[in-house]
């Protein structure tokens, strides 16, 4: 009988890795993607010690001292309206109901051209904190946290549809294929963490337009590229061993770790081998990790309240698991965390084309107290100095209406706010026209944002380049300037 049906873990010496995933279509095809050692590896065949391959996430020194360590991505896909949460516009009361064409003056062409009269803010906007930032009632949570907001009221965008203006926010094109700004982070910088991935996405259920591209590696190797875990349920596919044994666990990845180095003698060290390598890798390793970074019982009832944790709306629950998490992942030094918002039943997103008042309520009832939570608890932790939270959306909303109670696209001109390390508090920086239409003063693009963003990490947005299509290209590419106005 051949003694490969006997024993299943029995290997001739001149097997080659295809052959052995090829036969072993159950198990071992998965356990390619659960392979561990660390950093020594023991072949369990031979008891030979052999030297793991380089590690493309290891940590790197940044261009100049850097003053944030992480950053959290609030993402609000969909696009908010700037005049109805942080960009106060009177104007738009005193000529409520009438043509904006004759108010407001030329109009820009909207996506669906379905102009209707000038719309006023359905929320009322306060002043709040001692800087007396303007924010309205669709906020009142973040409101509180009025002196820790940089409020960027001049950002633009070069697309008006969603999922090229996605694009364009995460990676500086408009087009899918470029690297994210989570992945520029984390090859840039690398992870102090070796059991969880530098760049994650913590999705509460809302994929944004594009897909997955928008957390995407593009030209960079994959160990860059975005991991998506599940805020609710099971966070990721595979993460729990499917073994019976611990023993047999850590004999399959012994011997997978035998054959990597294999194929790395066979092969020569290659950065494309060495990547991937390292990502089964660490996929094992977060076979430990996730699980307990995941599990949030030791959490204080103090702390789960203030997130909004015990809150009677599903979504606010959902959203607050996700920034209680960005906040562990922040301790545990993940790099760049991103976080998508929740499925908020019956509407796509912010994409307020009609029923403006629903649609923004009931998606900033999911978000608010969780955000302030967020702020406040990175805050009182002393995590705030050495995280920079950034929250933003595609671009903005028109100031009349679509048809009669809903919002266009508008990229002429939107508000975003950034928080933590390195930014200024308390303060608004460029304006908006009286009507909050387009940027007028201090006008910003995407890749200023991207290249303020960098400098925050030590980075100079110049100098972090790829060789790519003959080339060295970058996330601001050939753009982009570092708003030294809103730096501490």
């Amino acid at each position: 009988m051949n003694p490969a049906h006997q024993n299943p873990l029995f290997l001739p010496r001149s097997i080659s890795r295809r052959e052995l995933l090829r036969r072993a279509s159950g198990g071992f095809g998965a356990l390619a993607l659960s392979a561990l050692f660390g950093g020594e590896v023991t072949d369990a065949l031979a008891g030979a010690v052999t030297t793991p391959p380089r590690r493309p996430l290891a940590p790197k020194p940044p261009h100049f001292p850097a003053k944030a360590r992480s950053v959290i991505f609030l993402f609000m896909e969909g696009a908010v309206s700037q005049v109805d949460s942080f960009d106060y516009k009177p104007m738009l009361e005193k000529y409520h109901g009438q043509d904006p064409r004759k108010a407001i003056g030329k109009l820009e062409k909207t996506q669906f051209e379905n102009v209707g009269k000038v719309l006023k803010s359905p929320w009322n906007f306060n002043r709040h904190g001692q800087s007396g930032m303007w924010i309205s009632d669709l906020f009142p949570h973040v409101a509180k946290q009025a002196d820790d907001l940089c409020v960027i009221r001049s950002m633009t965008s070069n697309f008006p549809e969603h999922t090229s203006a996605n694009y364009f926010l995460h990676s500086g094109l408009g087009l899918q294929g470029r690297p994210s700004m989570g992945a520029w982070v984390t090859y840039g910088l690398g992870s102090v963490n070796e059991d969880l991935p530098g760049y994650v996405v913590l999705n509460g259920g809302q994929i944004p337009s594009g897909g997955l591209d928008n957390f995407g590696s593009g030209f960079l190797p994959a160990t860059y590229q975005g991991s998506l875990l599940h805020a609710r349920g099971t966070p990721l596919a595979n993460v729990i061993p499917s073994e019976k044994t611990a023993q047999l666990q850590e004999a399959k990845r012994r011997l997978v770790g035998r054959l990597n180095q294999e194929s790395l003698q066979n092969s020569g060290r290659t950065d494309a081998l060495e990547s991937a390598i390292a990502n089964y890798e660490l996929a094992a390793r977060m076979q430990v990790a996730i699980p307990g970074l995941m599990d949030l019982s030791g959490e204080s009832e103090a702390t789960k309240k203030l997130y909004g944790l015990d809150a009677t709306y599903e979504h606010t629950r959902t959203y607050a698991r996700e920034c209680i998490l960005a906040r562990r992942m922040v301790e545990r030094g993940v790099r760049f965390i991103e976080l998508t918002i929740p499925m908020v039943d019956g509407y796509s997103r912010w994409d307020a084309h009609g029923g403006l008042v629903k649609n923004h309520g009931d998606n900033a009832r999911a978000i608010d107290q969780p955000i302030a939570g967020l702020l406040t608890d990175l805050k009182q932790r002393g995590l705030l100095d050495s995280t920079l939270v950034v929250w933003a959306g595609e671009f903005g909303r028109t100031p009349f209406a679509q048809g009669s109670d809903g919002r266009d696209h508008n990229e002429f001109g939107f508000s975003i706010w950034m928080a933590g390390s390195g930014v200024r508090s308390g303060m608004t920086y460029g304006e908006t026209d009286d009507w909050g239409y387009r940027a007028v003063v201090n006008k910003l693009e995407m890749h200023d944002l991207h290249a303020t963003m960098l400098h925050l990490l030590g980075l100079d947005h110049e100098k972090l380049t790829y060789r790519f299509g003959g080339r060295d290209i970058r996330l601001t590419d050939v753009r982009g300037q570092v708003v030294k106005e809103i730096l501490v």
